[in-house]
């Protein structure tokens, strides 16, 4: 058994730094994870006037539950989609101009369906550029609350960043959705708002949240189970066994549930209270499944799925095709380019079983196409990746892990 010690989850650290951001008082985030996404939302909150001190281990913010401590600030995002569209609902919630730009990579990725909840609230918001994407202007001042229909049906972020604001609202919000992604990811949001004092009370498809203050307080941050699922994976494939010490049976994040593809995949899987373990048995089933829930992880599964003994089919995906990169076509991309059979439609992927060659992986500046490939590269010599550098948007010390967990299994 290989111990691997993940960094922080991205998701819960971007959510952290916005509550503590909102919040009465001192919050202290344990274990946040330090990448260019979530450095990119801390420098954020200091363009807008925050304090946020910076320790090994441990991030502290003092809120400001009025806002921005300035009147006006020019924020750019980086790639960070959480950044990007948490950010500028945060600001409408106080006083002030603020304009937000992102990579040229992040521009093209969709706010509008948020954006257009923000103008329906009243939100003084305009575009420079292309309507629903950055770069955008925001003339803050407070937002009064009230009802609205969101699609959340491309992100979950969207439903997440007016969740995270209606507590900002002076009346509250009351939000019904029409279609909803990644329902994990809203429930993380919902847990850690309580966490904060704030309680969401959710009656089917509709979210009511209540203008009532949030409070600071100290946040451990159990680590990222999309990060950890390239070295389950890496385990099932090779017949090896890694435990992540941290996630367990209350872990919030969704991502877990890969750990049962691969069960399902005939891996080893023990969940324990805190700490996840698998062990591959030596081979690999196909399976098809719907991934609509854990769509991150759908790389980590194309990339170990040539090895499976029949097909692997991934369904109801296609929100991953508006990621970092319109990830089925890399898959499919990079899978063709190892000599795998692969179809993809809309909204799924099938991979058949083959014997992967060595190629030079387009990575399309994707960390996830990256990461899930070099699994690939355990079983396949001379795997290279074209942008190796691009893992520093989540888990900087990425090659290096696998590097030691290589030498760990003597591969």
């Amino acid at each position: 058994m290989t111990i691997v010690d993940i960094p922080g989850s991205k998701s819960i650290t971007a959510r952290g730094l916005f509550l503590a951001a909102a919040a009465h008082g001192t919050t202290v985030l344990s274990r946040p994870l330090r990448s260019d996404d979530s450095e990119g939302f801390a420098e954020g909150l200091l363009k807008l006037g925050y304090q946020v001190s910076r320790a090994p281990g441990e991030w502290t913010i003092e809120g400001k539950p009025e806002g921005p401590a300035v009147d006006s600030a020019d924020v750019f995002c980086r790639d960070g989609a959480t950044t990007a569209r948490f950010l500028p609902a945060l600001a409408a919630a106080g006083h002030g101009t603020f304009r937000f730009d992102a990579s040229e990579q992040m521009r093209a990725r969709p706010l509008g369906p948020l954006t257009d909840a923000l103008l329906e609230l009243g939100v003084d918001l305009t575009f420079e550029g292309s309507p629903g994407h950055h770069p955008l202007v925001v003339r803050a001042a407070g937002i009064k609350g009230g009802e609205l229909t969101l699609d959340a049906g491309l992100s979950s972020q969207f439903l997440t960043a007016l969740l995270l604001v209606g507590p900002l609202t002076a009346e509250g919000l009351r939000i019904t959705v029409t279609d909803l992604v990644s329902v994990p990811y809203v429930e993380i949001t919902i847990a850690m708002m309580r966490r904060f004092g704030v309680e969401v009370v959710r009656d089917g498809d509709t979210f009511v949240v209540p203008p009532t203050p949030y409070q600071g307080c100290r946040y451990e941050i159990e680590p990222d189970a999309s990060t950890s699922s390239y070295f389950f994976a890496a385990a099932a494939l090779t017949g090896n066994s890694v435990t992540v010490p941290g996630l367990g049976e209350g872990a919030l994040q969704g991502d877990l549930a890969f750990v049962e593809v691969l069960r399902q995949m005939g891996a080893d899987v023990e969940v324990g209270p805190d700490a996840v373990t698998v062990t591959g048995t030596g081979g690999l089933r196909g399976v098809t499944v719907n991934m609509r829930d854990i769509s991150d992880t759908v790389p980590t599964l194309a990339a170990i799925a040539p090895f499976a003994d029949g097909p692997v089919r991934i369904e109801d995906v296609y929100n991953t095709r508006i990621k970092e990169c319109d990830r089925l076509a890399a898959c499919e991309e990079n899978l063709r380019a190892m000599g795998v059979p692969v179809e993809t439609g809309r909204d799924w992927i099938e991979i058949q079983p083959g014997v992967p060659t060595g190629t030079s992986v387009k990575c399309r500046r994707d960390h996830r196409i990256a990461m899930a490939f070099s699994v690939t590269g355990l079983r396949t010599p001379g795997i290279t990746l074209d942008d190796p550098g691009c893992v520093k948007k989540t888990f900087p010390g990425f090659h290096d892990a696998l590097a030691s967990l290589r030498a760990s299994w003597g591969i």
